[in-house]
């Protein structure tokens, strides 16, 4: 998951027709108005026509770009003095600098905009080492991708100082678009324990000052138990260094001040949204506390890297973060399963399944962010040059379940194909070539600035289900509906043979539908004709080696609130919310949380901001909005928190347990499962490195006074609780909590 950075020290959107119905019964205009932004009506009769939460990016395409390898913007910052010599202008070192920067970001906003893009998600944009890192080979290496965080209050020389930062992200908010930086806060940068001169040492420092480093480090900055050795393993990738990086230990109060104090930095910068870097590698119970920490004061969209294949031991964590944490996640187990079908020849069935699997497993399935390229990987077209498969999986990308992401260049077919050490044809770092085109009549750009605006349009896409409606080995047809609103989309990814949509149905209404992409992928006229159920006869139509088509329908408008997704998902009183969905009309209506009336402090056709009152009962609490009229939607759940959180570790001593046995933390708190002994909402498993001691950090009320216990969950599901009393213990009110006691 981390190959993008780590050494191996061995080694104006543009406006489409909200549904492209030529006849059909009750059919909207193909003029219909935009149902999920403000329009002028609806902010003037808004209580705020300015939403107050960025919680909720549904409505978004994501742009994923390396700052460094975007656009150079500014010269002058190419060899800053407080950084010298870690830039290459020849372009040939691909470890080096190659002069991005946030004025080039700012210089191309108009480019984005016309894109369609709603947020861009920049790269980690902190001071990286300031001096040469190198490899095994001994080449110099530098944090041209941001990854190698040093000082977490400072801008990185080579992007651009405060300035250019703000003038970047006030650009982008003129255009619409939303910020999303990239945040890595598990560890900071390469350290050797063998060579105290080696880079930084893995530095830390806030604004310039030194805090310590991996081999001066009194106060206890990182852990100090050596590299990760078993991937597979929770101990080990929460507690141990990540590929040579000094691994910060955030279970040390001056750590989480250090980081909570960072990220509140940059967010007062006008940051809208932001992607938590490697938290498979952090404590869930202290990513769930940061997360609280953030939600408090900034209400934006976070998502978390947790890259593993879906079969791997620690897929149930990776689910239960999802469901309990408050972040949603970046896509990974989509994006193996759309790049193994359109890169690598495999059956339609596997993205089938996965589809299925997310939608039955994540709570809200639609936060997920879905990609094709990034980062982490060579690029899709280094894997099979072929940009209609590349094309098919783009269209694939931005319209199932989830918030789609684009790779810089991706638009432009940008690839780089060179085969790095470690034999991957375009692999680290040759998947970050420099932007070399800003066309916009390359076929990938207008097949996504036409998708970009029909997410705007059609409701589905945001909200909606997704039903398989015809599959085969080389065909996906598959339906997106949300009470009426229907998309459905139909991919053939062969590239020799046909294949007769032969009893199709669809819930799209009797009439005629035309390819949302204007036929750029071969797709014609869709007939339907008049069934039951949801389920219309599909006329004769044929699909075509490489072919693809997107037909939509958006429903007559509602006096129904139609809540299709609230964000964040967690949270406690006080903290603000974004409810979006469709016809919750132009007059401000009413929300309550768990039958609690709550504050409505912006409220549009698509969007209500609410803030969470006091008084709800923690847990899972469903949010219902009344339209001005008094008319009740459907509801939609939340979770809300007891109160403020901070991360404890709990520590049990004398534990005799047998092999295939986990242990788990239960207690009198929501956040503590209640005493459940469910392993989807319990404390666990705990991690025992030291055994008979176990831990594990949970995320539990400041200030509280709280009961708790622990139990075995034995390899054949039953249970054994720990005899005597319960323990208590009082939360600290701030800081980090830590509790040993025996059983």
């Amino acid at each position: 998951m981390q190959r993008r950075r780590r050494l191996a020290l061995a080694g104006t959107a543009v406006s489409l027709a909200a549904a492209t119905v030529v006849t059909a019964a009750a059919a909207p205009s193909s003029a219909a108005p935009i149902r999920s932004g403000k329009t002028a009506a609806t902010a003037a009769a808004a209580v705020s026509s300015t939403p107050v939460s960025t919680g909720d990016m549904t409505n978004d395409v994501i742009y994923q770009l390396l700052t460094d390898r975007f656009y150079n913007g500014d010269t002058g910052n190419d060899n800053p003095s407080s950084a010298p010599n870690l830039n290459d202008p020849t372009h040939t070192n691909w470890q080096e600098y190659w002069g991005g920067d946030f004025a080039g970001v700012t210089a191309k906003m108009q480019y984005l905009s016309d894109l369609g893009v709603g947020a861009i998600w920049i790269s980690p944009p902190v001071q990286n080492v300031n001096v040469p890192v190198p490899d095994s080979n001994g080449n110099t290496t530098a944090g041209y991708h941001g990854y190698w965080g040093m000082d977490f209050y400072t801008p990185e020389p080579h992007f651009g100082q405060w300035a250019d930062f703000d003038a970047m992200v006030a650009a982008a908010h003129a255009k619409g678009i939303k910020v999303i930086m990239d945040w890595a806060v598990n560890d900071s940068n390469p350290e050797d324990t063998s060579n105290p001169n080696y880079g930084a040492g893995g530095a830390l420092k806030q604004n310039g000052t030194t805090l310590a480093t991996y081999d001066n480090d009194p106060n206890g900055y990182f852990h100090h138990n050596g590299g990760v050795a078993d991937y597979n393993n929770l101990y080990d990738v929460e507690y141990q260094n990540l590929f040579n990086l000094a691994d910060l230990a955030q279970e040390n109060p001056a750590v989480t001040n250090y980081v909570e104090g960072a990220v509140n930095t940059w967010l007062g910068h006008g940051v809208d949204g932001i992607r938590m870097d490697a938290v498979k590698h952090m404590p869930g119970g202290w990513l769930k506390s940061y997360v609280d920490n953030i939600e408090g004061s900034h209400s934006v969209f976070m998502y978390g890297e947790w890259a593993d294949p879906s079969s791997a031991p620690l897929w149930p964590n990776e689910v239960k973060f999802a469901n309990t944490d408050g972040q949603s996640l970046e896509n990974f187990d989509l994006n193996t399963a759309v790049r193994d079908v359109f890169a690598n020849n495999a059956n339609m069935s596997e993205l089938d399944s996965e589809l299925s699997r997310q939608q039955s497993s994540v709570n809200w399935s639609n936060d997920l962010v879905d990609f094709v390229d990034s980062q982490d990987e060579n690029r899709f077209l280094s894997v099979n040059n072929n940009t209609t498969l590349l094309d098919q999986a783009t269209v694939v990308d931005m319209t199932v379940p989830g918030i789609p992401s684009i790779y810089y260049g991706d638009e432009q077919y940008l690839h780089n194909d060179t085969t790095n050490s470690f034999g991957q044809v375009g692999g680290d770092p040759y998947n970050r070539p420099m932007m070399s085109s800003f066309a916009e009549n390359t076929r990938g750009f207008g097949d996504i600035q036409k998708l970009a605006a029909l997410r705007k349009s059609n409701p589905a896409l945001r909200y909606g289900t997704s039903t398989q409606r015809w599959i085969n080995n080389d065909v996906y047809v598959y339906e997106r509906k949300f009470y009426n609103d229907t998309v459905l989309v139909a991919v053939n990814k062969s590239t020799s043979a046909s294949y007769p949509l032969t009893n199709l149905n669809t819930a799209l209404p009797a009439g005629s539908y035309n390819d949302v992409l204007g036929g750029a992928l071969g797709g014609g006229t869709l007939t339907v004709g008049a069934g039951t159920g949801g389920n219309n006869p599909v006329g004769s139509y044929t699909l075509n080696p490489g072919q693809a088509a997107v037909w939509s329908y958006v429903a007559p408008t509602q006096s129904t609130p139609q809540v299709g997704n609230i964000g964040p998902t967690i949270g406690h009183s006080g903290d603000v919310v974004a409810v979006t969905g469709t016809d919750f009309g132009s007059s401000a209506g009413t929300a309550t949380v768990g039958g609690v009336p709550a504050t409505v402090d912006s409220w549009s056709n698509g969007e209500a901001d609410i803030t969470i009152p006091s008084g709800v009962t923690p847990g899972l609490a469903s949010v219902v909005l009344k339209s001005s009229g008094g008319v009740a939607g459907n509801a939609i759940s939340y979770h809300v928190e007891t109160g403020t959180q901070v991360p404890v570790t709990f520590n049990v001593t004398g534990t005799s347990t047998q092999p295939g046995d986990e242990l788990y933390l239960a207690g009198d708190q929501d956040e503590l499962g209640n005493w459940s002994t469910d392993t989807s909402v319990a404390i666990g498993p705990m991690l025992d490195p030291s055994y008979p001691t176990w831990f594990t950090m949970a995320s539990v009320p400041a200030g509280a006074n709280i009961q708790f216990k622990f139990f075995i969950k034995h390899s054949d599901g039953t249970v054994t609780w720990e005899s005597g009393s319960n323990h208590t213990y009082t939360v600290p009110t701030s800081g980090t909590g830590n509790v040993t006691v025996a059983w």
